[in-house]
């Protein structure tokens, strides 16, 4: 494993983030795909030993389920400052006002809310999970500048958003000498490139590091075009997210990966490790293969030739996943 520092910060983190949203009890309404915890466990665990230190988790995730699974495992295989653990918040929890947000009043309580769950006295990465219309930019930024004060966070991301909100949000920061976003978790890989027009400039510019969630894009750069899984057969959101027009890049992976005898799974994550203002993609896992693939495309440098090869078939997309 390599590791990194995330943007301009000496926060060092593993150069893959393992992703715990795949971890849950369906029953709490998780997705119908999320793995028990005696089978996250082992994957956690195999994680650790691969030398994965980075694990990002949100308090929506299987409703609070993940972050409890997250946080008793990473207590019994390993120690607490040793691994960079992430969070985020801004989705419901429960009914009623103030039950989702990122009001201060949401912030402070959901903040200790997943401290509880985690089993922990502090996050190392807290992100809001999206934009909040609803609250001025200046309460939440505030609030957060003192949850890094309190001690209970280390540092501050953001997710989804649109390029303008995001240098909005950190020049307000600036301006009141508040902790800044030092990282951006944004929805980036070979079949939706639209984060390169404007937010990944502005996270180079700004020395922000970027952890693109879904770098496999749910699966599909990782099998045939028309073969399903349990997880896309289930996923409404992921539904709308790819086109049948992005079948080619897919076919280009495949090429590529058969040419170099490798799975495509790797390939598809040394292309996003190949991009410099990337910091660690966030891999999602149910199979011990898909870890040994994630661990393995660090090694796997991609030739320009290559690269051009699986670039080239690209066309447009809308953006999906924020407003």
């Amino acid at each position: 494993m390599e590791y990194t520092r995330l943007g301009t910060t000496g926060l060092q983190v593993s150069r893959i983030c393992l992703g715990m949203m795949s971890f849950g009890d369906a029953s709490r309404g998780g997705h119908p795909w999320v793995l028990p915890e005696e089978e996250s466990r082992v994957l956690i665990k195999k994680a650790l030993e691969a030398g994965i230190t980075f694990f990002d988790t949100a308090n929506v995730y299987s409703a609070g389920s993940s972050e409890e699974i997250t946080g008793r495992a990473l207590r019994d295989f390993a120690q607490r400052e040793d691994v960079v653990l992430a969070t985020k918040v801004h989705g419901r929890m429960r009914p009623g006002p103030n039950g989702a947000g990122l009001s201060r009043k949401a912030i402070i309580a959901e903040l200790d809310a997943s401290l509880t769950r985690l089993g922990t006295d502090h996050v190392d990465l807290y992100q809001i999970h999206r934009w909040d219309p609803a609250t001025p930019i200046e309460e939440t930024l505030e609030a957060l500048d003192s949850a890094v004060r309190s001690g209970k966070v280390r540092y501050l991301g953001a997710s989804s958003m649109w390029a303008w909100q995001f240098s909005k949000a950190l020049h307000v920061a600036g301006e009141h000498g508040w902790h800044r976003f030092v990282s951006m978790q944004d929805h980036y890989n070979l079949l939706n490139r639209e984060e390169e027009r404007e937010m990944l400039p502005l996270c180079a510019d700004e020395g922000v590091g970027v952890i693109p969630w879904s770098p496999l894009a749910r699966g599909r750069l990782t099998r045939d075009w028309d073969d399903s899984t349990t997880r896309s057969e289930t996923d409404e959101f992921g539904s709308r997210l790819y086109n049948d027009g992005d079948r080619v890049i897919v076919e280009r992976v495949a090429q590529v990966a058969e040419a170099r005898g490798v799975p495509r799974a790797q390939v598809a994550l040394a292309w996003v490790l190949s991009k410099p203002v990337v910091s660690a993609p966030i891999v999602g896992v149910t199979k011990e293969q898909h870890l040994d693939d994630a661990v393995a495309a660090v090694d796997l440098e991609l030739t320009p030739e290559e690269i051009a090869t699986l670039e080239e078939p690209y066309t447009p997309h809308a953006v999906v996943g924020f407003q």
